[in-house]
């Protein structure tokens, strides 16, 4: 088991979407552990006809204060527009997916940007249920959000840390958990879940 001080977690925000009448922030995270880099999504690197509704303001990963070349592996929780619009930075890097998402994003319509899911170079890694990316990582199916959703699941000293992408999309869903997924997080006993629309995570009540 990883000590909480060996492994970091940072939100990186990317930009921001127009939710009904509500502008919802964007964030990717980074994990620093021991053993590797890894990003979890991507944001957006650029604008596209498909979700002008939503009025995209970026702040892409190519133009902050990170270095790209030191990412070790993606995690793409799903593969919806805004959490993969930036994989195409990463082109070679091993991109881990589950595989049911990965085939529902290149097959259905009106699912994704399907040019920024299959950007060149990139080199999926279909997921086909638990994988344990890193000592103390694991990556986990949590269907809801999609069929195909997944979270990270980082065991420490002090409970686990989960980044859980849209499974639950704001706080109200892990006070009163509705899906596999949003269940399979309360049952892990997290001590903080951070998710893909808030700049900080949550956390239980007790």
């Amino acid at each position: 088991m990883l000590s909480h001080e060996s492994v970091v977690v940072t939100p990186i925000c990317v930009g921001s979407l127009l939710a009904g009448e509500e502008r919802m922030p964007v964030y990717t995270h980074l994990i620093d552990h021991p053993e590797g880099r890894l990003l979890v999504d991507t944001g957006m690197t650029r604008l596209h006809p498909a979700v002008a509704d939503m009025e995209p303001r970026l702040n892409p990963l190519h133009e902050q204060d990170i270095d790209l070349q030191t990412i070790t592996a993606v995690v793409n929780t799903h593969l919806h527009f805004d959490h993969c619009g930036g994989n195409e930075l990463f082109a070679g890097i091993p991109v881990y997916v589950q595989r049911r998402e990965l085939e529902d994003a290149r097959t259905k319509d009106d699912y994704t940007i399907r040019e920024w899911v299959d950007a060149p170079g990139m080199t999926y890694v279909p997921v086909d249920g638990q994988l344990e990316l890193l000592p103390g990582v694991r990556l986990l199916p949590a269907p809801g959000h999609t069929r195909g959703s997944q979270i990270i699941a980082i065991e420490t000293g002090r409970r686990t840390i989960v980044i859980a992408g849209d499974t639950a999309v704001w706080f109200g869903e892990l006070d009163d958990p509705s899906t596999e997924g949003q269940r399979l997080i309360r049952a892990l006993d997290p001590r903080q879940v951070w998710l893909a629309h808030a700049s900080e995570p949550w956390r239980p009540n007790d």
